[in-house]
């Protein structure tokens, strides 16, 4: 009996479904079969295999291999990418890590000090005169044996002391010239021995008087060569050249063969009389200067340590719209005796050599020189009370705070990590981070710009301004 329509139409329906699934079978067994080119884009990778998949994966894997593997994994959120250019901008300076000694300090207040009975040297006039001639301009650079100035000698005791050395001179010529006449006939037996012996006598009685005589010329400020022209001209000196005294020899300082003096001070003018002893003018020195600090009572302690430890000190020279000049390797002379009545501070004194910044001549050869440090300059002092070693020591600016936390950005490949770090202690200029796992040596971190990526970076993950904000739709 033939089956009613509807279940005709389901028993076709049931056919061609089974018909569909087993050609879409077929068609997928073929597509797998190797060689196909779907059997690649389908297929898994294999190991050590090729394909765009594959190499893709291999690319990444790469990439993160160029990461520090000490450090977990970076997070986008604490990760930052510069362009060269942003990192030029915000001047980015990298450094790389490694343990070191640091020195935590007390920083007193100090001003630079001319060296007491060595900076200064007063020139006076032996003899009493007229000024004649002044050789050099107030603020210029002398040497040692330089002409200051020339005196038309008026002094009675220096002209009565060159005719005397000029009498004597003249008699000692005499005895000289008889001896010579008389030593032949002695020899001759046609006078007696003695009269030799008495002349011989003679000489050297005036050779005695003139050498006291030569010494009192020099007291008078005569030199060597000015008593040995009055002797060989015969005529007396009518003038003095006062020339720069003799200084210390300082090879420490660059471009100079001892000491550079400075004209700080004219005190006479030509055609003025001047007595002798009296102050023609002041010359400074200041190759080398000291240091004035002044710390607290309390701070003494600190301050012997310093000296008994042979510890250097640190001077730190404000520069406006830039960060202070540090000048490291400074040695301490003294501490003071006594406590300031007034202030209540105790002073104490460090070497500082100077350093010349300019040295130039004048068309008429007037010689000019400027040095770097001139007293009366206000700066501080770092006084190191305990050094500390294997510490990682990184610069102030490396070192970013954000409430409780700090953080540093290490460089990782391409891109830089903001890693939170521990501070044992910070100052002005330095940083010491805990060597606790978070940085490690031959990590390079940023010195500079760290605080802009830190902003930048907080900027990131607040994201950026939904354009459909307080509106509705």
């Amino acid at each position: 009996m033939p089956l009613p329509v509807k279940s005709r139409l389901a028993a076709i329906k049931r056919v061609a479904i089974v018909v569909v699934v087993g050609a879409a079978a077929f068609a997928m067994g073929q597509a797998v079969r190797p060689g196909n080119p779907l059997h690649d884009w389908l297929a898994p990778p294999r190991a050590g295999g090729g394909g765009a998949r594959s190499t893709a994966a291999a690319d990444d894997h790469d990439h993160h291999d160029d990461h520090h593997h000490e450090h977990p994994g970076h997070r986008d959120e604490t990760a930052i990418e510069l362009s060269p250019q942003a990192q030029r901008n915000i001047g980015m300076q990298l450094m790389k890590i490694a343990p070191g000694t640091f020195e935590r300090t007390i920083t007193v207040p100090a001003v630079i000090v001319e060296r007491p009975g060595r900076s200064e040297v007063a020139v006076t006039a032996a003899l009493s005169g007229i000024v004649q001639k002044i050789y050099p301009l107030e603020g210029q650079a002398v040497v040692p044996g330089e002409s200051l100035f020339e005196l038309r000698l008026t002094h009675e005791e220096l002209v009565q002391g060159q005719t005397d050395f000029l009498r004597t001179a003249e008699e000692l010529d005499i005895v000289n010239r008889e001896i010579a006449r008389l030593e032949p006939l002695a020899e001759k037996g046609a006078i007696a021995i003695k009269t030799i012996i008495d002349h011989r006598y003679e000489r050297e009685k005036l050779l005695g008087i003139q050498r006291a005589q030569r010494q009192g010329l020099l007291l008078h400020g005569l030199s060597t060569d000015q008593i040995d022209q009055i002797l060989k001209s015969r005529t007396l000196l009518q003038s003095l050249t006062i020339r720069v005294p003799q200084g210390r020899d300082d090879p420490a300082v660059p471009g100079a063969k001892g000491s550079i003096y400075q004209v700080q001070k004219l005190q006479v003018e030509r055609g003025q009389y001047v007595e002798a002893g009296q102050q023609l003018c002041v010359l400074t020195d200041h190759a080398e200067l000291y240091i004035e600090g002044k710390a607290f009572e309390q701070d003494a302690a600190a301050l012997n340590q310093l000296a008994d430890k042979h510890w250097s000190v640190s001077a730190l020279f404000e520069r406006q719209g830039q960060k202070p000049a540090q000048i490291a390797g400074l040695t301490l002379l003294y501490v003071a005796d006594k406590v300031e009545t007034d202030s209540r501070t105790l002073r104490f004194f460090v070497r500082l050599p100077n350093l010349m910044v300019r040295d130039s001549k004048t068309p008429e050869g007037h010689r000019f020189v400027a040095w770097k440090f001139k007293p009366g300059q206000r700066l501080q002092l770092q006084v190191p009370v305990a050094v500390w070693t294997d510490r990682i020591v990184l610069p102030e600016d490396a070192v970013v705070q954000d409430g409780a936390e700090y953080f540093v950005f290490q460089q990782n490949g391409d891109h830089f990590d903001r890693r939170p770090v521990h501070v044992e202690y910070r100052d002005a200029t330095s940083v010491v981070v805990a060597n606790d796992g978070s940085l490690y040596p031959g990590d390079t971190v940023v010195t500079s710009g760290a605080q802009q990526m830190h902003l930048a970076l907080k900027n990131k993950s607040a994201g950026g301004i939904d354009p459909h904000a307080g509106h509705q739709h």
